[in-house]
């Protein structure tokens, strides 16, 4: 057993060094040759490797029926492109100064925070894995809006401090996925903005809703969170421009009107109407979503399919 540690140690010290190695050199390069690496890279996975190309093309004939099989390779070639271009994006954060973060990034629909702030509330902010979730979020926090990021934790603790500590440069605090709930209602009576990226299968935690019309276990949490405490959910979407700056659309989804509170009726359809937002941001730009996730992986139990007697 401690054997097995000491090679643990040794294999995370290893990816730690790696990392931190592969990263410098991105951080040395300014953003449009980082941008045509993300290009090459997202090409190079899809064409080359074709790591989950196939689980990619199938998601988006499933959610674009409409689409011919050269449509949806071309669409999953982009968003392979797309992935790529973020995750550099997102190393490059600590070289960026504020004032390059701010440049970079235009809002739409601000107000939605201003009047959380001036009522001395804060709320849930929802996105998806689309467009560049991590910039939308660094770019709020440089602003001045207290945002507080709820973040899966990596299995390699120096590597998940090294890539949090990029978050929390640009102004943002973090908490672990699971283990941090206390926190992020501590967070929301602080007036801080609990940022979740609520769109990945959740298996048996979560509740089914309609996804491009597909029932689709999703996370229900800041539904849950926003009915308890009597506040809003906030949406917002960023979409990449050909300039390579980022336009942020930002929503609210209004929850006084539910009775009752956090019931289960009242859950799924405020967890119904974020899913439907992400739906219409997809619909948009179908290549900035991050399509290699098996999003309808669990199916509800009326669905599974009987074995012949």
């Amino acid at each position: 057993m401690k054997w097995k540690k000491i090679k643990k140690r040794i294999r995370h010290r290893a990816e730690y060094i790696l990392a931190r190695t592969v990263m410098g050199m991105v951080q040395r390069m300014s953003l449009a040759r980082a941008l045509r690496l993300g290009d090459r890279i997202g090409a190079f996975v899809f064409d080359g490797l074709k790591i989950r190309r196939r689980v990619a093309v199938n998601n988006i004939g499933r959610a674009f029926p409409e689409m011919d099989e050269a449509e949806c390779l071309a669409v999953a070639r982009r968003s392979f492109q797309n992935i790529a271009k973020m995750a550099l994006e997102f190393v490059r954060f600590p070289v960026l100064s504020d004032a390059e973060v701010l440049a970079l990034v235009e809002f739409e629909g601000l107000e939605h925070f201003d009047a959380l702030m001036a009522e001395r509330r804060g709320a849930p902010l929802v996105t998806g894995h689309f467009g560049n979730w991590e910039l939308m979020g660094a770019a709020l926090a440089v602003r001045g809006y207290p945002v507080t990021f709820v973040a899966k934790a990596q299995k390699n603790k120096l590597v998940d401090r090294y890539i949090n500590d990029f978050r929390r440069g640009k102004g943002a605090k973090i908490v672990h996925l699971g283990i941090g709930i206390r926190q992020v209602i501590k967070a929301l009576r602080n007036q801080e903005f609990a940022a979740l990226v609520s769109d990945q299968d959740a298996r048996k935690h979560g509740i089914f809703v309609d996804f491009f019309g597909i029932p689709s276990s999703t996370h229900a949490s800041a539904a849950a969170l926003a009915l308890k405490n009597g506040t809003p959910v906030i949406f917002g979407s960023c979409y990449r421009q050909a300039d390579g700056h980022h336009r942020v659309v930002v929503e609210r989804i209004d929850t006084a009107g539910y009775e009752g509170g956090a019931t289960a009726e009242n859950i799924h359809a405020v967890t119904q109407a974020y899913t439907a937002a992400l739906e219409k941001a997809i619909r948009k730009a179908p290549d900035h979503y991050f399509w290699v996730h098996r999003r309808w992986k669990s199916k509800p139990k009326t669905m599974k399919t009987e074995r012949p007697s």
